[in-house]
């Protein structure tokens, strides 16, 4: 009977052990850490996000659903932002006004709060985590993520359509957001995310963009209340009434 030289035998235990482990240890690693306040990145020269082409792909019923709207608020050039209304999803996260986020991230849900308007994304990570019949549409839609190693996939559904943004689209379309920590050129760290948006009722093919936020260590959100100047201006209006 031919013997296993223990050496060898004791050897291979150990490095399946170490194989083991190390598969283990990477298949649990933690994902990387969002949060925290972040504002639009820019490189010199450069625009803070992948501003959209001139002339974007809309269908024949998108191009007129647009056309219609932009002739309707044309004369008092009238927008979601100036009564009180938040963008909505593509807005929101392409451009937000020009305002910061915050970024708040726990293991099963990531909080994204933008400054403008106060405007509220929650990020459900897993699938299914509501019935279908739970779910409504609504300006942000709904979203779930999950990691793909340190990149943050978020699917984005049961949106309203909406032609008063620059990205109008459909109630069909589905957006995908690919969320990643990376350096930008210069050298300095940055929040970066690539959107996708499928919508062939609205589009003749899928749009694009990137962007990308830097980080503001120690900052903090401010209040946002868009209707606080007309209630204060209604009060006074009121006292002004009563002679006082």
């Amino acid at each position: 009977m031919q013997r296993t030289n223990p050496r060898i035998s004791s050897y291979s235990i150990r490095l399946c052990l170490l194989l083991t482990l190390a598969a283990a240890g990477s298949a649990t690693a933690a994902p990387p850490d969002f949060s925290g306040i972040w504002t639009w990145y820019a490189a010199s020269g450069q625009p803070a996000f992948g501003r959209p082409a001139v002339d974007l792909p809309f269908t024949e019923t998108a191009r007129k659903k647009v056309e219609d709207y932009r002739a309707l608020v044309a004369k008092d050039g009238d927008n979601p932002g100036g009564w009180c209304l938040g963008t909505g999803m593509l807005g929101s996260m392409l451009g937000s006004g020009g305002y910061p986020m915050e970024i708040v991230q726990r293991p099963e849900q990531i909080t994204i709060i933008y400054e403008a308007h106060q405007e509220l994304r929650r990020i459900y990570i897993g699938a299914g985590r509501f019935p279908e019949a739970d779910l409504f549409p609504d300006r942000n839609g709904y979203s779930e993520g999950h990691w793909e190693g340190d990149i943050l996939v978020v699917k984005t559904t049961h949106l309203k359509e909406q032609v008063d943004q620059t990205y109008a689209h459909g109630a069909g379309a589905e957006i995908i957001e690919r969320y990643r920590l990376a350096q930008a050129e210069d050298g300095k760290p940055i929040l970066e995310a690539e959107m996708t948006m499928t919508d062939p009722e609205f589009y003749t093919r899928p749009v694009t963009s990137l962007k990308r936020w830097s980080p503001v260590p120690g900052g903090r959100l401010l209040s946002y209340e868009c209707n606080e100047p007309a209630w204060e201006a209604h009060i006074e209006d009121l006292r002004k009434a009563a002679g006082r």
